[in-house]
């Protein structure tokens, strides 16, 4: 995540920028999207916030998988989304930074010039005036474009309807969950199953101290007996992970287990990969 030196300095450029770079173009101008994109913003994701749409900089108020600055999503989502006061949702960071390195490409023509402006917000084209911590960055973006995108898994959050609880769980908040919140439970056999369509699966959820233990099932068979405790709490690992050689329609449960003194499992999503 680029220091708070280099964000404030890029606020004042780009929010200039914002009304000159672009003038003249209306927000549903875009038309096809240019050569690498996907890789470009997958690349920029990753260097900005290791892909988590939840990050934020706590000295900057950066926020999201792009970490872009308050003032910015504010100017950028009235442009791309009509509303200056949309909330940056997955679905919504993306749509607002999808158009907006769209529009950066545009005008700059070139991958490397577009990470630059995200870092600083400036346009200058001249590789040599650019400060070394600049020059880092750009190269970690352009080494992560350089890279094919690995296979697109798809998260289910502990809210979706397609989750069956069974027993008491209840529902935890903190900023590091997908979509801020986690379910959890304490009661021995209380348990959740999720039915899919993939090769392969992961439950994703939180470590830490007082975590306790739980069982993983799948299509009915026990297959591993996990222990959550942890020195330190860590909001989002994979607790559990397997994959099969060929997509097909499986279940995986968690059924809670007795641990005296930290009872606590939580679900925070399952990710399942094609």
């Amino acid at each position: 995540m680029p220091d708070l030196r280099h964000r404030r300095q890029a606020v004042l450029v780009a929010t200039i920028a914002t009304s000159m770079l672009l003038a003249g173009s209306a927000s549903g101008a875009i038309a096809r999207s240019p050569a690498g994109l996907d890789r470009f913003l997958h690349a920029l994701g990753n260097v900005e916030s290791g892909g988590r749409y939840t990050a934020r900089n706590a000295s900057s108020g950066a926020y999201g998988k792009y970490q872009i600055m308050p003032t910015s999503w504010r100017a950028w989502a009235l442009r791309y989304l009509g509303n200056a006061h949309a909330r940056p949702t997955p679905a919504n960071q993306e749509t607002v930074a999808r158009r907006r390195v769209t529009a950066l490409y545009r005008s700059l023509g070139e991958w490397r010039f577009v990470a630059h402006w995200w870092l600083t917000g400036s346009s200058s084209r001249n590789v040599a005036s650019w400060s070394a911590y600049a020059r880092r960055y750009v190269a970690k973006v352009m080494a992560g474009y350089a890279r094919p995108i690995p296979p697109v898994v798809a998260m289910t959050d502990d809210g979706s309807k397609s989750i069956a609880y069974a027993g008491s769980w209840r529902v935890a908040r903190h900023g590091a969950y997908l979509g801020d919140r986690a379910h959890y439970a304490e009661a021995p056999g209380a348990g959740a199953s999720f039915t899919f369509s993939g090769r392969g699966i992961a439950w994703i959820g939180p470590l830490g101290p007082t975590r306790g233990r739980a069982q993983v099932l799948i299509d009915g068979s026990a297959v591993r007996t996990v222990d959550l405790r942890q020195a330190h709490f860590v909001a989002r690992a994979t607790i559990f992970s397997t994959t099969w050689a060929t997509p097909g329609k499986h279940t995986i449960a968690i059924r809670v287990l007795r641990a005296p003194g930290r009872p606590v499992v939580a679900l925070d999503a399952f990710a399942v990969r094609p």
